[in-house]
């Protein structure tokens, strides 16, 4: 096994330093999401507040990244959520995740607390390792600031970086890197803002080519364009193929979650994005199933997506059917650095209150003209914006209502009404970072019918599955891989890859093995924290209000049934804590 580096950045003290680490860990937890959740483990304490300079920011790549493997242009971000409390991982792809890696290392550390707003600059080519101001680009969007310090520092650098949002401390803020990717869910824009870390601008060596590997990653992308999923759907619309799916069987969540279908939904689909706005599809570096599209309303007005949801979250959730419209929200919250799915999500719950006379000067469902002031109120932190920033859990508890916030764990449920899919209503509750589709994308099998389909309206079977989605899902991660890869390959294909690279025989058992002990290892941190069973549960109305229409109609999700069979599956007690026997089974 190649010894692999990692960078650890002191923002405090503007230093850079190389460290080594342990082939042990690389064999229990591999990279990416698994290295950076052991890391934040080890240095971060569960109690540390999300916001303090005591939290860290781990930025992980895989064995895999930039490779010849399918879908390896991805990496991930791990830290401690100011959103959820949880622990939290986001995932990105683009190109910077390929420089990350050239740099010769699988993880970079970032600790403590700039004295006034900088960017990191690490060029593996030129041998520059070093803190600089960014005061220059306060409040500056993401687009504007990432072409900048392009100029500024290297023609072929990758800028990861934080909009207003992020710089304002927004607990919905994202980082943007390539213009157009997120690590968007839970916060990691506000950690990076309280570090007064504006941006990290990579250049890193190309990597030597393995011949071994790309035999193995010849035959697997082979798989990929033979299925139906990453051979047609994806590369033709992109993830808003979704959107006619969803709606059709009653689980496209509309005007807060009240509905499950949005008469208007082909007038918002991928189809007809298709039709008026894309200009050509995209792909992330690595990857040949190009599920990104780049949209164009004007010469000023165009980017990246956008994707399935965030055409939810500012569509059938807010009650618009103006295309056009959701394509430049999406773009302006990737300039100013705002996750979509929680902004939209929170922007319906305030509709919703709306509704109610409880926020008498807040527009109404289908009320759409003040939506861009809004989402820069949010970003800015001024008037409404101020507490729309907090997401719809800690808003929805001001006004005395918290029942409609469509959150778990304080992070709000995306595009799926799990009234109509049984495994991904408890694949939300349990997920570790709150209201998650990825965590276990159920969706694959309970409609897609991918590996095999199940009947989405029953509890049985599904506490099982739920759980191998999550070991996976876990270790390609830690890969770091596309989770789309997952559509056309298996637990055996991702050991193959694997073995190759460490130059040690994993199998399918390792796999999952591996999977397993990293879930349970962020459950024990939120464990920690404070969280248990009380936390794995669904807003109200999910499991009690039925849908009077569509394709789940007269359904509501049976978590009561669901979650004691996952708890024994899991090896863990009745309080959702794992059993010593199961930690000790896991080497935790």
């Amino acid at each position: 096994m190649k010894n692999y580096n990692l960078l650890r950045c002191n923002l405090t003290d503007r230093t850079v330093k190389p460290e080594k680490i342990s082939e042990e860990i690389l064999k229990l937890y591999i990279g990416g999401r698994g290295l950076g959740v052991k890391i934040l483990w080890d240095e971060v304490p569960p109690k540390t507040d999300a916001l303090s300079e005591n939290n860290k920011l781990i930025f992980s790549v895989g064995p895999l990244t930039a490779t010849s493997a399918p879908t390896s242009g991805r990496f991930s971000c791990v830290s401690k959520s100011p959103l959820t409390g949880t622990i939290f991982d986001a995932n990105s792809g683009g190109r910077f995740g390929f420089e990350l890696r050239g740099l010769d290392i699988l993880a970079l550390i970032i600790e403590g607390k700039a004295s006034e707003l900088s960017y990191l600059y690490l060029n593996a080519e030129s041998g520059i390792y070093e803190l600089r101001s960014a005061l220059e680009f306060s409040k500056k969007d993401t687009w504007i600031t990432t072409d900048q310090l392009i100029e500024q520092t290297d023609s072929q650098a990758k800028i990861a970086c934080i909009g207003p949002a992020g710089e304002n401390k927004v607990l919905t803020a994202c980082i943007i890197n390539d213009k157009g990717h997120a690590l968007g869910r839970g916060g990691l824009g506000a950690v990076m803002g309280s570090k007064n870390l504006k941006a990290i601008a990579i250049r890193g060596n190309k990597l030597e080519k393995n011949d071994e590997l790309k035999d193995v990653s010849d035959e697997l992308h082979l798989a990929l364009r033979k299925n139906p999923v990453t051979k047609s759907a994806l590369p033709v619309f992109g993830t808003p193929v979704l959107v006619n799916v969803i709606n059709e069987l009653g689980m496209f969540p509309t005007k807060n979650f009240q509905e499950g279908v949005f008469d208007d939904a082909p007038g918002i689909s991928g189809e007809k994005l298709q039709e008026l706005y894309v200009v050509r599809k995209h792909a992330c570096a690595g990857c040949t199933i190009a599920c990104g599209r780049i949209t164009k309303l004007t010469e000023e007005k165009q980017g990246k997506g956008p994707e399935f949801e965030t055409i939810w979250a500012f569509g059938s959730q807010i009650a618009n059917n103006n295309l056009a419209l959701i394509c430049e929200l999406n773009y302006l919250c990737n300039q100013v650095g705002l996750d979509t799915i929680s902004t939209g999500n929170t922007i319906g719950c305030a509709m919703e209150l709306a509704e109610a006379g409880l926020l008498p000067d807040f527009p109404k469902f289908g009320e759409t003209d003040k939506l861009m002031d809004i989402i820069k109120e949010i970003a800015f932190k001024r008037g409404m914006g101020l507490d729309l920033g907090e997401g719809s859990k800690r808003f929805a508890e001001r006004y005395g209502k918290p029942e409609l916030s469509m959150s778990v764990k304080s992070l709000e449920i995306p595009a799926y009404d799990p009234r109509g899919a049984q495994g991904q209503g408890l694949a939300y509750a349990t997920s570790n970072r709150g209201g998650c589709h990825l965590r276990a994308y159920m969706i694959s099998t309970e409609i897609l019918g991918n590996p095999i389909p199940m009947d989405r309206f029953t509890p049985q079977g599904k506490a099982g599955i739920v759980r191998v989605f999550e070991d996976l899902s876990a270790f390609v991660d830690s890969l770091v891989l596309c989770r789309f890869s997952s559509f056309a390959l298996s637990a055996i294909d991702y050991a193959r890859l694997l073995s190759v690279i460490y130059k040690i025989k994993y199998t399918e058992s390792d796999v999952m093995r591996i999977g397993e002990r990293i879930w349970n290892l962020e459950r024990l941190y939120n464990v920690k924290a404070g969280f248990g069973a009380k936390d794995d549960q669904l807003p109200p109305r999910l499991l009690t209000e039925v849908h009077k229409i569509g394709g789940s109609r007269n359904k509501t999700v049976m978590l009561n049934q669901l979650l004691p069979e996952y708890y024994k599956l899991r090896g863990w007690n009745a309080e959702g804590i794992p059993e010593p026997s199961t930690l000790e089974s896991l080497s935790l």
